[in-house]
């Protein structure tokens, strides 16, 4: 017997050796790729982890003072270099807050100083002296400069003759324009104050007051007597009473939070927070929370810009407070027989006066109004009807509020995907069956790669088509295209049928189906957008999308669906239809020789088997579309809403980012608040794909021990 010798090419060693070689490469690119997943993961985390950081007081210099009498006003500049005080003399000085020697006193006022009131941004103060006459001061900074005392009315008084006065108020209206109001025993008497003209004078029927406040713009008086608190509309022409509040207890402090809309009303049972709800009769005062732990019968102190502000009791505690919270921030000493108190103009640093004695305080504060909570829960905002989840990052107006909440994105992001996943996952796997299963091997060789090809049509694409084109059409056919799915199901039950009835011949040749199935969809769908609407608007008049209550826009969910269930199809038609052809042969081949039909085996035993990875393909393909920036940028309104429905704009976390990121600055609250955006949207991504990795595991296993 002959023996042929077969020769090997290569040594098991060397083979060995490229094995491990490739082993160690595969496994250190995937520890790479993993590494490279918690590097992103982590410094997004770091990027995030300053918004919910708790306050911090740093205190600073403390000096003494040359006298120990209260000053009448005290306040601090933008860049916390300079404070400035006015003693009850009418004597202004300039104090460095680094410790430094204060500037030499300069005479203010010509007599004693017995009432005094500043503007919202404590740069324009109102001196009353002891006879009756008013001097308006002004602080202003030069750049790199140190501060100046100004007379924006004149270095003369104006002889009001207000004797007597227990209260004043001043709002800076325009630029030299004011408005003074005082509470004097004949009532309160309102000022307007205008750079080179007369003061005109208006008293407000009524009582005096016992309180008064301005806002900041000088259209708004409240005023307090007893338990009565009266809101006055201001103008030109004098004021006008808008509506009476009777409280239930007597306030033992009142003041206007930064920007002038909320309004705090402390008494025995603690602070209260009121603004303005629209409403059918207009705008109306109204108690909106009831700040926890918080001590009515503390002073209440308010930062000139933002929402915050603090309690100082008696024993010199001191308590931090912000309008979107109803708990406290956080607390700290500051001493007793503390008489003045002020927030710097960016709520970064306070001063506190004592007893003939400065201390200075820096404050870490930068985000006082995010929580974890805000950003998930309901808020209610000045002049919202209700609490709402409002994401609102910017607007012209220096009071504004920025708003924060990523429930309307999360909730656009996970509509947009799951009706794209409903659009694209019949079409894909309808077409991954027919193709695996049904279609002949050379049909397949050309339709597999073709629908693939799909797959590299760039998003921004489709994302234009949707917007441009698509959208502006499907407004004038929205009967017909909202009635086209159960037409199209009719069409194919009625094809399916009609095949069952063609003679036996028909069926010989693969594929011939299609040449029925196919003209059929076409009529149906043709007739259907022509048809129904041209129906739709002889018995109505008027198109569908016009008669909806709800309204419509004309970029929506509809559109965004469609668009990325398009976009979607090839992806999740190539992962089936792998999975599908994957499935050994001899199973489906045993299976028709055991007498089941073709659509039995398909069903009992093909999608069993390729279970799995048809499971793999819809999450995959669902994280893919939660991912999806262009096409819901360009072919939906980006409205950040919650309650829209399919015929409603939204915004995705994905297209927020895009779209605002560029507009952020850098190490902001708006900044970093788009990062955790990003940081949420990658926490979803990892748990699809997790999710679809188990579940392809799962029916792995259980598919397996059913061959066995």
């Amino acid at each position: 017997m002959i023996k042929h010798h077969i020769p090997v090419h290569y040594s098991d060693r060397r083979r060995a050796a490229w094995e491990r070689v490739t082993r160690a490469i595969v496994t250190a690119s995937a520890v790479s790729v993993l590494m490279v997943m918690m590097l992103l993961f982590f410094w997004l985390i770091w990027v995030v982890l300053p918004l919910f950081s708790s306050p911090a007081f740093h205190s600073g210099a403390h000096f003494s003072l040359w006298q120990p009498k209260p000053a009448v006003a005290i306040g601090m500049e933008h860049s916390l270099r300079w404070g400035w005080r006015i003693d009850q003399q009418g004597v202004g000085r300039f104090i460095p807050l680094n410790g430094e020697p204060s500037e030499p006193a300069f005479a203010l006022t010509s007599a004693p100083v017995v009432q005094s009131a500043m503007t919202a941004q404590r740069d324009d103060i109102a001196l009353l002296q002891q006879d009756g006459a008013l001097r308006l001061v002004s602080v202003t900074t030069p750049r790199e400069q140190s501060p100046i005392w100004g007379f924006p009315l004149g270095d003369n008084t104006l002889p009001l003759g207000l004797n007597a006065v227990t209260r004043m108020a001043l709002a800076k209206v325009a630029e030299r324009h004011w408005t003074l109001a005082a509470a004097t025993p004949q009532g309160i008497a309102l000022y307007q104050l205008v750079a080179g003209q007369p003061a005109k004078r208006f008293l407000l029927p009524g009582k005096t007051a016992q309180r008064l406040l301005l806002s900041p713009d000088g259209t708004t008086l409240y005023s307090q007597q007893d338990t009565q608190l009266q809101v006055w509309r201001l103008n030109a022409q004098g004021a006008s009473l808008r509506e009476t509040h009777t409280l239930p207890r007597a306030p033992t402090d009142m003041q206007l939070m930064g920007g002038g809309l909320t309004l705090l009303i402390a008494d025995e049972q603690g602070i209260t927070q009121w603004f303005d709800v629209p409403g059918e009769q207009g705008n109306r005062l109204t108690s909106i929370r009831t700040f926890q732990g918080a001590d009515g019968q503390a002073r209440l102190i308010a930062e000139p810009l933002r929402r915050v502000f603090a309690t100082l009791d008696q024993q010199g505690k001191l308590t931090l407070f912000t309008s979107k919270r109803e708990g406290a921030l956080t607390h700290t000493s500051v001493g007793k027989a503390a008489s003045q108190l002020v927030f710097a103009p960016q709520g970064d640093g306070m001063l506190v006066e004592r007893a003939g004695r400065w201390q200075f305080y820096r404050i870490d504060n930068p985000w006082p109004d995010l929580s974890w909570r805000s950003l998930w829960e309901k808020v209610w905002y000045e002049n919202y009807p209700q609490a709402d989840w409002v994401w609102q990052s910017t607007a012209a107006s220096d009071n504004y509020q920025a708003k924060f909440s990523l429930v309307p994105m999360v909730t656009g992001t996970l509509k947009a995907a799951g009706l794209a996943l409903l659009f694209a996952t019949p079409l894909a796997l309808g077409a991954a069956i027919y193709t695996a299963w049904f279609m002949s091997p050379g049909l397949r060789r050309v339709v597999k790669p073709g629908i693939e090809m799909m797959g590299a049509l760039p998003s921004v694409i489709v994302g234009l088509i949707a917007g441009l084109w698509l959208a502006p059409r499907l407004e004038g056919v929205l009967a017909g295209v909202l009635l086209l799915p159960f037409m199209l199901a009719l069409t194919l039950i009625g094809c399916g049928w009609l095949n069952h009835r063609l003679p036996r011949r028909w069926h010989r040749r693969a594929g011939r189906e299609m040449l029925v199935v196919l003209p059929a969809i076409l009529l149906v769908s043709a007739l259907t957008l022509w048809l129904v609407p041209l129906l739709d608007n002889a018995l109505w008049g008027e198109p569908l999308a016009e008669r909806l209550t709800g309204g419509y826009e004309q970029r929506n969910l509809l559109i965004a669906g469609v668009a990325m269930g398009f976009a979607l199809v090839p992806l999740i038609f190539t992962l089936a239809e792998d999975a599908l052809f994957s499935v050994p042969s001899a199973l489906g081949q045993g299976s028709l020789a055991l007498g089941a039909t073709p659509w039995q085996t398909l069903l009992h035993v093909v999608l069993p088997g390729a279970s799995a990875g048809i499971a793999a393909a819809m999450m995959i393909g669902f994280g893919r579309a939660m991912g999806e920036t262009m096409i819901v940028l360009m072919a939906t309104g980006n409205t950040p809403v919650t309650e829209g429905g399919l015929l409603h704009g939204l915004r995705t976390l994905s297209a927020n980012v895009a779209i605002e990121m560029p507009e952020a600055a850098a190490g902001s609250a708006h900044f970093r608040v788009l990062f955790l955006s990003a940081l949420v949207l990658l926490i979803f991504t990892l748990i699809v794909n997790t999710l679809a990795e188990w579940v392809r595991q799962h029916l792995r296993r259980r598919y397996q021990q059913g061959v066995q």
